[in-house]
């Protein structure tokens, strides 16, 4: 039996986690990648961004989309305190975030585009994490060993600093790591 609808699958991501997210589908796909800016306008807030920039990520690939295919982009950001946590540029910066997040909530919140040559289709999916206090020794650790510098709010969930340092989740785990799975497998149906 078939679950998904008979397209050419393209990821469109060089996360490792989204390629590995997907494979658990049980979907084959290709990886295809171009290089884009990921800035956007300083109005938008929230989930408007990871919208944003996964729409921005699939323009450059719709002049070549067929109707047989079906693109897939994402991005995932960090969101507390109306403000956004990309990826970190630098071991400090990761270190900030990182205490930024200590001791309390925030918001992972991830924007996919679905598109081929007849439409496209956007969605978000939230989720929220609960850090408790970390320490300067266990960001230090964290943060020389991992070297979280791909990853929105400079952690990844499924690594040592999620296992040490997440003491609650609201939402999607996936999600957290990228990539809305659940919320992506339905959507995909309904394409």
């Amino acid at each position: 039996m078939k679950w998904f609808p008979n397209y050419n699958y393209i990821l469109a991501s060089k996360s490792p986690r989204r390629s590995q997210l997907l494979k658990s589908l049980g979907i084959e796909f290709s990886i295809k990648t171009k290089e884009i800016n990921e800035t956007y306008p300083d109005t938008l807030k929230r989930e408007q961004i990871p919208l944003f920039l996964a729409e921005k990520k699939a323009k450059p690939f719709l002049p070549g989309l067929t109707k047989n295919d079906l693109l897939i982009t994402a991005d995932t950001i960090v969101w507390k305190e109306e403000k956004v946590l990309g990826k970190p540029n630098t071991f400090d910066e990761a270190i900030e975030m990182l205490h930024f997040l200590s001791g309390g909530w925030h918001e992972v919140i991830s924007g996919v585009c679905l598109a081929n040559s007849k439409k496209t289709k956007s969605f978000y999916s939230i989720s929220k994490v609960k850090f408790k206090q970390l320490t300067e020794a266990e960001t230090a650790f964290y943060v020389s060993n991992f070297k979280p510098f791909d990853k929105a709010g400079a952690y990844g969930i499924q690594e040592w600093i999620g296992v040490i340092g997440i003491t609650e989740i609201e939402g999607s785990f996936y999600n957290v790591m990228g990539l809305p799975i659940q919320k992506l497998y339905v959507e995909i149906q309904r394409f």
